[in-house]
């Protein structure tokens, strides 16, 4: 029987500004930093999803970056499972 190590772990932070456009790519990094960009965002309170296979895809985007076209249905529930938790809003239209 083969041991296999547990996968590292990926993190990925997305910044989106409501009508600018796809949301981009701002940090993202395996293991040590993963774990950095994690500890950031609880800090800050920013909301964290953990969605590997989403993270996996998204680690592949180029930092500062927008999020390609087939990955707009996933991020959109992700930013409204975000909005739910109230720790993103839609900022006033004056």
């Amino acid at each position: 029987m083969t041991e296999h190590a547990p996968s590292e772990k990926i993190a990925v932070a997305l910044k989106y500004d409501f009508g600018d456009g796809a949301p981009i790519v701002t940090a993202k990094g395996k293991g040590k930093i993963a774990e950095k960009i994690l500890e950031t965002a609880a800090e800050h309170n920013v909301a964290i999803e953990e969605n590997p296979v989403l993270a996996e895809a998204l680690s592949q985007i180029e930092l500062e970056s927008e999020i390609p076209v087939p990955l707009y249905k996933a991020v959109a529930e992700v930013i409204g499972f975000v909005m739910q938790t109230g720790r993103l809003t839609r900022p006033d239209r004056r």
